[in-house]
């Protein structure tokens, strides 16, 4: 694919081709998947497939926004902010693990960091469609409840990263290094708790 960077997100075959292509990248890695198996995988001709996306990185950052957005909306759709601060964040360490956990989480990972001196922009855009994304929602959530007097924090985005690399204590490590596959829910469920003790026991008031 050439070096375009228009990408066009309208018409009846783009959700096919984004499914095809997640699961190409999914199976292969970035370098690994083809245009063709991905046309294939799609059900759609590698002219169709061009149209919307003249470059490889153009469609695998293109996934990777769609992935990342979907999981934030349905997460954010779970969460009533109004809840206790413990059980919003224990709800919130839960969904942050099992993503992290997730094959489509460590492949994601696994593809940007492998590839993270040849094309810097494949992370650049995992990262703000995910990691930044949810930094800037928890940090909206910790000042509504530093408002209303349930947490103490100065420094609202340091806080939401502190509380991220908190839940990845454990098994996202045991993942990343393949010591680990599978993970129960109570696993998650602990491990997330922990997280949320840990976070309260500075923030907390």
């Amino acid at each position: 694919m050439g070096d375009a960077t228009h990408v066009v997100r309208t018409g009846r075959k783009f959700e096919q081709v984004l499914a095809g292509a997640r699961e190409v990248f999914m199976a292969d890695g970035f370098e690994g998947a083809s245009v063709d198996d991905i046309a294939r995988a799609a059900g759609v001709s590698k002219a169709t497939l061009y149209s919307y996306f003249p470059d490889k990185r153009l469609l695998f950052m293109e996934v990777a926004r769609h992935e990342c957005h979907r999981m934030s909306e349905e997460t954010a759709a779970r969460i009533d902010s109004a809840a206790p601060v413990r059980d919003v964040l224990n709800m919130a360490a839960v969904e942050i693990i099992t993503f992290l956990t997730s094959g489509f989480g460590l492949q994601i990972y696994r593809i940007c960091v492998a590839e993270a001196e040849r094309f810097p922009e494949l992370g650049q855009a995992f990262y703000q469609n995910g990691p930044e994304r949810g930094r800037e929602r928890l940090a909206r959530y910790f000042r509504q409840a530093c408002e209303a007097g349930d947490l103490a924090i100065d420094d609202m985005t340091m806080a939401a990263e502190q509380f991220s690399e908190l839940c990845k204590c454990r098994l996202w490590t045991r993942a990343v290094f393949g010591l680990q596959t599978e993970f129960t829910a109570e696993e998650i469920a602990y491990t997330g708790r922990e997280a949320v003790e840990t976070f309260l026991a500075r923030y907390g008031t």
